[in-house]
């Protein structure tokens, strides 16, 4: 709305002018009449713009005519040229709300795919930073998602080769295929090659998507990681959280297997994409995910706070220069679970190994 008002003001400033210059030095500048209504079709109604229009043309009527000869064509002239300031005004404001409702309806999509997660699932307390790559999109190729299993919480967190439509419609390929299974599956392993099953169709032939399941259970968590970095959890120090077995990506026939991590009181898993530990700053060294600082930021008192540490450390490393690739942060920490709900004990794997 704002922009518009100036829009108007400049178009009646510019024909106040022109009429002004065409009085005062008696010259023949009915022409300059024309930016008015000009420049009100590129941003003004139609309305407007032929209000503008007409104006020009009862100035060039009311102003000191020039040669008698070449009167009836500088009407005619500002005549038809405001005409067709009227016909592209309201071609463009039809294009406009065409466009406002086809991006309404696709940020409605998007925030229905990238539902943001509470703060709490379960027994688990969540924080969330998700950042896509491109400013105007809600989604890009980072996927997170959790749902509450009848063993407890499972978070998902997967990173789609590539960037742009593809990339995001692989990604929406991704949380509905999760949604559809993920509650009624109690094998995390199974879940991922379900999931491979699923994308099979929507990928190409060098496509990729990996991915991390983390189940959530008293004193540990259950983790599956195809081709995706590694957690890291809190404790005294940093730990990543390797696969004892490195499973290729999903789409490239992966091979996962059960990782067993335990979890202490106060410890907390960071889950994350690879735009935290591809940033670069101004040498092109990558982001330190052992320095203390890091350390520190990720103990913060309460979860979103560590986030926000974290989000700032990062900011500093990259000088400000905004991240080429899509970001998100999910930091997961336990909350004690009475006795009296602590689950029986979660179903067994056909491949499991242990991290202690």
């Amino acid at each position: 709305m704002e922009t518009r008002r100036k829009w108007l003001a400049t178009a009646v400033v510019v024909e106040a002018a022109a009429a002004s210059v065409t009085v005062l030095a008696h010259l023949p500048l009915h022409a300059l009449l024309l930016a008015g209504p000009m420049l009100a079709a590129q941003r003004l109604s139609a309305r407007t713009t032929a209000a503008l229009g007409a104006a020009a043309l009862v100035l060039t009527l009311l102003g000191p005519p020039p040669a008698s000869v070449h009167e009836p064509a500088s009407v005619l002239n500002i005549a038809a040229v405001s005409i067709w300031a009227v016909v592209t005004a309201h071609s463009r404001v039809r294009a406009e709300r065409a466009l406002d409702g086809m991006t309404r309806l696709a940020v409605t999509v998007q925030e229905a795919l990238a539902r943001p997660l509470p703060d709490r699932v379960g027994h688990v307390d969540l924080a969330v930073h998700a950042r896509p790559a491109d400013g105007h999109a809600r989604i890009g190729g980072d996927v997170h998602d959790a749902v509450l299993t009848a063993a407890g919480p499972r978070l998902l967190l997967a990173d789609v080769k590539g960037h742009g439509v593809q990339a995001m419609r692989v990604a929406a390929a991704v949380l509905a295929a999760f949604r559809r299974t993920a509650a009624t599956e109690p094998d995390p392993v199974r879940l991922a090659h379900t999931l491979d099953e699923h994308l099979g169709p929507e990928l190409g032939p060098e496509d990729f998507v990996t991915l991390l399941l983390v189940d959530f259970h008293p004193g540990e968590a259950h983790i599956v990681n195809c081709g995706h970095p590694p957690p890291l959890r809190t404790g005294r120090r940093l730990q990543l959280l390797s696969p004892p077995r490195p499973s290729p990506p999903l789409g490239l026939r992966p091979a996962p297997c059960l990782q067993r991590v335990h979890l202490t009181p106060g410890q907390r898993l960071l889950l994350y994409t690879d735009g935290l530990t591809d940033a670069r700053d101004a040498e092109r060294a990558p982001f330190p995910l052992d320095a203390p600082q890091c350390h520190a930021a990720l103990t913060a008192p309460a979860p979103h706070d560590a986030l926000a540490s974290l989000t700032g450390l990062l900011h500093r490393h990259t000088g400000g220069t905004p991240l080429t690739d899509d970001l998100t942060l999910l930091l997961a920490q336990p909350v004690p679970v009475p006795a009296a709900r602590v689950h029986d004990a979660p179903p067994r794997s056909a491949d499991r190994s242990s991290t202690a």
